[in-house]
C-alpha cells in the first residue's frame, strides 16, 4: 500500500484573524476562504483552518501535534520568527535548525531550516 498525507488542519477561534496571520506568514493569499473551513495551498499541500466553534465541536488545545513548516535557510526562518511568541527557542537538532512559535489562535507551529556550513546563529 502507498500512502500520502496531503493536508492537515488546525483549529482556530477567529477565522478572519487566523487567515490574516497565515496570509502574512506564508506571503500569499488564502486559497479558499470560508467562515468555517479555509485552506492555503502550499506547494500542493492543503493547510486548513477550522473554526470548530461554528459547528459546536469541542476542542482541547495542546502541543502534541505540531505542523512543521520548512524553510530553505536559517535567515528566512529567523525572519519568519520575528514578532512571534516563541515557545521553543531556535535549537540545532541533528541536521536542522528547529524552533516553535504560538500562532494567533494559540496553536504551536514548528519551523525548520537545514544546517548550512559555517552558519552562526
Amino acid at each position: 500500500m502507498n500512502y500520502r498525507i496531503s493536508s492537515l488542519y488546525i483549529c482556530v477561534k477567529d477565522m478572519k484573524r487566523a487567515v490574516h496571520f497565515y496570509e502574512t506568514f506564508f506571503d500569499q493569499p488564502v486559497t479558499e476562504y470560508d467562515g468555517t473551513y479555509s485552506v492555503f495551498d502550499i506547494g500542493g499541500f492543503r493547510f486548513g483552518l477550522f473554526a470548530y466553534e461554528t459547528v459546536n465541536e469541542k476542542h482541547v488545545f495542546g502541543s502534541n501535534c505540531l505542523p512543521s513548516i520548512g524553510f530553505e535557510n536559517l535567515d528566512l526562518l529567523k525572519k519568519k520568527l520575528e514578532g512571534k511568541q516563541i515557545c521553543f527557542p531556535l535549537t540545532r537538532i541533528k541536521e536542522n535548525w528547529v524552533a516553535e512559535f504560538i500562532d494567533s489562535e494559540g496553536n504551536h507551529i514548528e519551523v525548520t531550516a537545514p544546517i548550512e556550513n559555517d552558519i552562526n546563529i
